[in-house]
C-alpha cells in the first residue's frame, strides 16, 4: 500500500490540476510581443492592439476569434481590421466599448458571443489591454468560476482600474449575485494624472 500513496498522490494532483490552473499561462514567443498580451487558457487570451504581422501570427497560433472592444479611430488601431482578421480565416466582432463610460450590456454582447462558442480560440483585444482585462475579469469570474483574487491579480498585471472601471466592475458583479471581495483585492482606484 505505500508504494501506491506517491502515485496515488501524483495521479490525483494532475487529476485536479486543469480544475485548479487559473494563473496566467506561459504565451508563445511570437505572441508575447503584442502589447500586453495575457494567455489565461487553451483558448482565451487578451491583449492591446496586435499589429497586421501579430494578428497573422495569432492565426498561425490557431485564434479562431477576434472581438475588438475600443473605437475604429483609436491613434494605433488598423481601420481594416475586420477584412484582415476575416481574410485569415478568423472570426470578427467589434463591440465599441466607452473607456469613460462602459456599460454593462457591453460586456453581455462580449459574453453572450463567447458562452455561445466557448471553446473557440479567442483574443479579446483593445488599445492597451485595459479594457480588455477587465472584461476579461468579469467573464473569467462569472462564467469560468475563477476566483476573484486570482483573476484580479491578472487584470493588476496590465492595470489598477480607475474609478470608473472599478465600479463597473462591481455593478456587473452585483448583477451576477458575486461580490468583489477578497483577502488580496486592493480596488482603489490610481490617483488621476494629470
Amino acid at each position: 500500500m505505500k508504494a501506491r500513496l506517491p502515485f496515488l498522490v501524483r495521479f490525483l494532483v494532475l487529476l485536479l490540476m486543469p480544475t485548479c490552473a487559473y494563473a496566467l499561462e506561459e504565451a508563445d514567443p511570437a505572441l508575447a510581443e503584442i502589447t500586453n498580451f495575457r494567455q489565461y487558457s487553451a483558448s482565451f487570451a487578451s491583449s492591446g492592439q496586435p499589429s497586421r504581422e501579430q494578428f497573422q501570427s495569432l492565426a498561425d497560433q490557431g485564434f479562431e476569434r477576434v472581438v475588438y472592444i475600443a473605437f475604429t479611430n483609436n491613434d494605433n488601431a488598423l481601420s481594416d481590421a475586420d477584412r484582415l482578421v476575416k481574410s485569415l480565416g478568423m472570426e470578427y466582432m467589434h463591440v465599441p466599448v466607452d473607456f469613460n463610460n462602459p456599460l454593462p450590456d457591453d460586456f453581455y454582447a462580449f459574453a453572450d458571443s463567447m458562452r455561445r462558442n466557448p471553446d473557440k480560440k479567442t483574443l479579446l483585444h483593445c488599445q492597451v489591454n485595459a479594457r480588455a482585462t477587465a472584461f476579461s475579469f468579469l467573464y473569467r469570474v462569472i462564467y469560468e468560476d475563477v476566483p476573484v483574487a486570482e483573476a484580479k491579480a491578472d487584470m493588476n498585471s496590465v492595470w489598477q482600474p480607475n474609478a470608473v472601471w472599478r465600479d463597473f466592475i462591481f455593478a456587473v458583479l452585483e448583477e451576477n449575485g458575486i461580490s468583489p471581495d477578497c483577502e488580496s483585492c486592493d480596488w482603489t482606484p490610481p490617483p488621476p494624472q494629470n
